[in-house]
């Protein structure tokens, strides 16, 4: 959950002021206010023991950061003298930016690791279990190879040369949405490819040598590479309608940006029918790609389902 403050709307009220003399609160402080602020707006209440218990304050420090929070945005806050908890206001407005991804996180999993973690799901939630969970002695080194940008020796399983000893050039990690991955460079076979952190031999060490020009990102011709793809809704599909709201789309078109070296692998992840005549026939194909040639000189569009090659001069979708 981000700590940021929003900025002010144009005519100032006490919210306003709120969120200005928030720029003289400590980092620790904004954190704690923030956390009060989300148990409010998506649990609806927060009592003193969910602050002691994530951020190990003593009670009266608990206080007084309520003290604070109520001072500061009185219009999104009561004390409820039955229940001895804090409860949200008809009128509450968020003073701090509740990123979808993190509240998401939040919700299904609890709030962070460390000392005072708040483990598990904050509301009932179900999430599918992710089948591959690279192991964390394995992606530790990797991390510090690409933090440090440095080369890793490693031992690496693949499907066309099975296990054979690697020096790789680590620069970002992605995930396919079934599997994580890491972009590098490889030096057996002087290319940026995708390995499956998984694939890896328990034995990651870093290397010593310097790192070459032509094996940092910049040369990642597929990795710089932005595809725009429009995806619409299946026409093979009924209620075409509904797809438009699920996903967003504006003039029924959902406009996708992907970096080059990503795009088969989310396509495959979204059930995009790839293919120039929409003839993928399951169900769960609900969007198509509306012009193929998007993905033209893509190297990942291997992985997109249905998808062909197109021939030169060919037009995009109907």
């Amino acid at each position: 959950m981000a700590a940021g403050a929003k900025s002010a709307p144009m005519e100032p009220n006490d919210a306003d002021t709120g969120i200005s003399r928030l720029k003289g609160v400590s980092q620790a402080l904004r954190e704690r206010l923030a956390y009060i602020e989300f148990r409010l707006y998506f649990l609806g209440q927060v009592a003193r023991a969910d602050l002691i218990r994530r951020f190990g304050v003593a009670p009266a420090g608990a206080t007084r950061d309520f003290a604070l929070y109520k001072e500061l945005f009185p219009d999104n806050i009561d004390f409820n003298t039955v229940s001895k908890t804090y409860v949200i206001r008809k009128s509450f407005t968020p003073a701090f930016e509740h990123v979808q991804e993190r509240v998401l996180t939040a919700l299904s999993q609890g709030f962070g690791d460390g000392v005072n973690p708040v483990a598990g799901p904050l509301i009932p939630c179900e999430v599918p279990i992710a089948l591959n969970r690279p192991q964390m002695h394995v992606l530790a080194p990797i991390t510090r190879a690409i933090y440090l940008g440095k080369a890793v020796r490693l031992r690496y399983v693949s499907h066309t040369s099975g296990a054979s000893d690697r020096e790789i050039v680590p620069f970002a990690i992605a995930s396919d949405g079934l599997r994580w991955h890491t972009r590098a460079f490889d030096r057996k076979n002087q290319d940026f490819r995708d390995f499956v952190i998984s694939r890896m031999d328990r034995t990651v060490t870093l290397a010593d040598e310097n790192v070459e020009a032509h094996e940092l990102p910049a040369s990642d011709i597929q990795w710089n590479r932005i595809v725009e793809l429009p995806l619409v809704p299946h026409p093979g599909r009924k209620y075409p309608e509904i797809t438009k709201k699920d996903y967003g789309m504006r003039d029924g078109v959902l406009r996708l940006k992907l970096r080059a070296a990503m795009a088969g692998y989310v396509l495959r992840q979204w059930h995009v029918d790839c293919s120039p005549d929409h003839s993928q026939s399951d169900e769960a194909f609900r969007l198509w790609l509306k012009d193929p040639l998007t993905l033209y000189g893509v190297a990942s569009a291997s992985f997109a389902p249905g998808y062909v090659v197109p021939q030169v001069g060919q037009a995009g979708g109907a």
